[in-house]
């Protein structure tokens, strides 16, 4: 690989003759995400087929009890709820940034992942009232 260095004035702009690693990231990315699906399926399979050999009935892998509660309402109250949560976070920390002179850096960010994730698990608790409730 050879390498190419320009120089204007001051600035040293440093430049390679290659492909860099951002080409690689993304297909490694959905071989990863392949590669998981694939040991689902294929180990799914196996397992089925074993309890088969052995006489035992495959029903155990079949769902007979249907969830009450759609799918579609479970996520849109776990969104809402970590929309409020990150927004009640950004607020938060913009206070802690103008009223207590917080860095900017560590006020924002942190207010914003605590009280999400304080939004994510009272999401899960509202969503599991919501299937017991039916």
């Amino acid at each position: 690989m050879q390498h190419e260095v320009i120089t204007t004035g001051r600035e040293v702009i440093a430049t390679s003759g290659g492909m860099g690693s951002e080409v690689i990231i993304v297909p490694a990315i959905f071989g990863v995400i392949f590669g998981m699906y694939y040991l689902y399926i294929s180990s799914r399979n196996k397992e089925r087929l074993a309890l088969i050999e052995k006489g035992a009935e495959a029903n155990i892998f079949f769902n007979t009890k249907k969830s009450l509660t759609p799918t579609w309402k479970v996520l849109v109250i776990n969104f809402a709820i970590l929309m409020m949560g990150i927004g009640l976070g950004i607020f938060i920390g913009y206070m802690l940034h103008s009223v207590m002179s917080l860095p900017e850096e560590i006020a924002y960010p942190g207010t914003i992942f605590l009280v999400g994730g304080a939004a994510l698990f009272t999401g899960f608790f509202v969503t599991k009232k919501l299937v017991h409730q039916k």
